[in-house]
């Protein structure tokens, strides 16, 4: 059977949707209350916001301000199921997705929105030194990293330690290094000033690599050179055209030179999550399933993916960046579809996608916004914009309150209240 009863029943489709991300929870949303039979699948049992994962990397936000049970968030629509598993597979011809507890879920249309993973370009021994920011785990590994490096530095009597230990390298120079190094530099120079007192936490030094020749070059230069001058002034070094030949357990090599620091943070590389294994198909060269117009990957029949794990391109034929914005306007558009496909037979639309503008925060008071078509913002108003749009993309209204004060207080006091070391201590 390929079908199920409803409660009044009639016979109801099945959607299996993996992942619980932007992409997937747009869908389930948007496919809530249909006579559609709705699954959706996540390893964790929330939805998270990870456009503010550096935030609890940075002791600014605590883990709950930016996750959410995706059971409360879907509490209101009744046809849809969420299962808590580890998908392993996917049975084409059974038409099942397969769970690592060796289960099986059937769908009559699946939807894969499994986002993506980093990726450190074949250096896979440099991860241990290096945290990446995927995941709540990865945040607070960063952060328990940095705050045990500036114990560490009180206690040292070397100064040459002491140093490398208050020494921070954030790799990669796209939105997340530049957002991750200023905010740093912030709670360094500012939250942790008065805290210590054998060492001053202001002469820290927080560098940022990329090897590229500029930051941010998904934005205009001029948004660029800004963010480049906004990090400068928060006391951030930042070395463009450096290429970073190895990280170990002392620090980064850069043109054979090493760098010691105690605390390496990888921003420089993602790689979509391994679903094309899943279906046999060809990926690009970044693990992206190749999809046709309304979402519909190329030769599985009745299977679609969205956001970080799609490749679909835009009018001009370039690939649709990997931005919360796009899963979720990819989820909610096939949402739609589905619903009046599966009930009313409609044929499926293509997806187009409207720019809302591309952000990136610097620092206290500066953030630079790119809307495309020559409109551009920066600075203060900028910054004030970014944080009004985060706050309403927030899924509930607890955390957009809770968010909106934190960051009120942070700004009035310079303080952060989530400076906590949850891991064991390093020897």
């Amino acid at each position: 059977m390929s079908q199920e009863q409803s409660s009044s029943g009639a016979v109801t489709a099945r959607v299996v949707i993996v992942g619980a991300g932007f992409g997937g929870l747009a869908t389930a949303k948007a496919l809530a209350g249909s006579e559609v039979a709705v699954t959706l699948i996540d390893q964790h049992n929330y939805h998270l916001f990870v456009p503010l994962l550096y935030q609890v990397a940075t002791a600014a936000l605590s883990p709950a301000d930016i996750a959410e049970p995706i059971r409360h968030i879907l509490s209101g629509a009744p046809n849809v199921n969420v299962v808590m598993g580890r998908v392993t597979g996917i049975d084409q011809g059974a038409r099942q997705v397969l769970l690592a507890d060796g289960s099986g879920i059937a769908y009559d249309r699946l939807v894969i929105a499994t986002g993506s993973t980093s990726t450190y370009f074949g250096h896979d021994a440099w991860a241990p030194h290096a945290a990446s920011l995927k995941s709540l785990e990865e945040a607070r590994t960063i952060r328990t990293r940095v705050l045990q490096a500036f114990e560490r530095a009180e206690r040292t009597q070397d100064p040459a330690e002491r140093a490398r230990l208050m020494t921070i390298v954030v790799v990669g120079g796209g939105p997340t290094g530049v957002e991750m190094a200023g905010s740093i530099a912030e709670l360094a120079h500012h939250a942790l000033a008065r805290d210590f007192r054998h060492i001053d936490p202001t002469t820290a030094r927080v560098i940022l690599v990329e090897a590229g020749p500029r930051l941010l070059t998904a934005f205009p230069e001029a948004l660029a050179a800004y963010a480049l001058g906004s990090l400068e002034r928060l006391g951030v070094s930042v070395m463009t055209g450096q290429a970073v030949q190895d990280i170990d357990a002392e620090g980064v090599t850069l043109a054979g030179r090493v760098v010691p620091a105690a605390t390496v943070i990888w921003g420089a590389g993602v790689r979509a999550s391994p679903a094309a294994g899943w279906l046999g198909v060809t990926p690009d060269r970044n693990g992206r399933i190749p999809v046709e117009p309304d979402l519909s990957v190329t030769g599985c029949p009745d299977v679609f993916a969205l956001g970080d794990t799609a490749l679909i391109r835009d009018a001009a034929g370039e690939p649709l960046p990997g931005l919360a914005q796009v899963a979720q306007q990819q989820g909610s558009h096939l949402g739609r579809a589905l619903r009046e496909a599966l009930t009313q037979g409609k044929p499926l639309p293509s997806f187009t996608f409207q720019n809302r503008g591309n952000a990136a925060i610097v620092g206290r008071h500066a953030a630079i916004f790119d809307f495309g078509r020559g409109r551009r913002l920066k600075g203060f108003p900028a910054w004030l914009l970014w944080a009004a749009v985060h706050v309403v993309l927030l899924v509930d209204f607890a955390q957009r309150t809770r968010v909106s004060l934190q960051w009120l207080w942070r700004y009035l006091t310079y303080r952060r209240g989530a400076r906590l070391i949850t891991a064991p201590p390093a020897r």
